[in-house]
């Protein structure tokens, strides 16, 4: 090969290679590496669309109870773990009827098309979790929005929605004060 010809070339490789790095760091984002799940940007993009084209969408909400104690008592690999299986369950829960992800700590977010069975989720999630010869207990509080019940179809009205309703089912009044559900 000619120095004319390499001179010319040595850019556009650089440019390929580069684009490359960017498209693989740009779809590891949209994935948690701990669970595999879709992360905020991911998700909220999959969401926004799911509102749009389905009337009688369910924006679920859901925080592991005392997920820090469960750390301190067994350890941060058994967290984790109880993490990597919550997203497992959820994600079967889902189907192909919707879609989760992790928002980032002990939260998770899911969408399903249509009003799913909820009550075969919170069976699914507060299911003990079996970890280095131990059970583990697991308890999830589960927030939804229908989406056709609100005012206007957004997705931070119905995650705000959604959240107050986790933290009700939490018993608290939630992380930014007292609020009132939307029903």
């Amino acid at each position: 090969m000619d120095t004319q010809a390499l001179a010319l070339a040595l850019p556009l490789i650089g440019w390929a290679s580069h684009t490359a790095l960017l498209t693989h760091r740009l779809a590891t984002a949209r994935r948690d590496p701990l669970t595999g799940l879709r992360t905020r940007a991911g998700w909220t993009a999959h969401a926004e669309r799911v509102i749009r084209r389905h009337r009688d969408a369910v924006v679920l909400l859901l925080d592991l109870d005392d997920f820090k104690n469960l750390n301190d008592t067994h350890g941060h690999a058994a967290g984790d773990f109880a993490l990597v299986v919550t997203a497992e369950r959820l994600t079967a829960w889902c189907g192909r009827h919707g879609i989760a992800g992790r928002l980032g700590g002990d939260e998770f977010v899911a969408i399903a098309r249509q009003a799913p069975d909820l009550e075969s989720l919170h069976r699914a999630l507060n299911q003990p979790v079996a970890y280095a010869g131990r059970r583990l207990p697991v308890s999830v509080s589960v927030g939804s929005c229908h989406v056709k019940d609100l005012p206007v179809r957004s997705l931070s009205d119905a995650l705000a929605t959604a959240d107050s309703a986790m933290y009700a089912a939490k018993g608290t009044s939630g992380r930014r004060g007292p609020r009132t559900l939307n029903r």
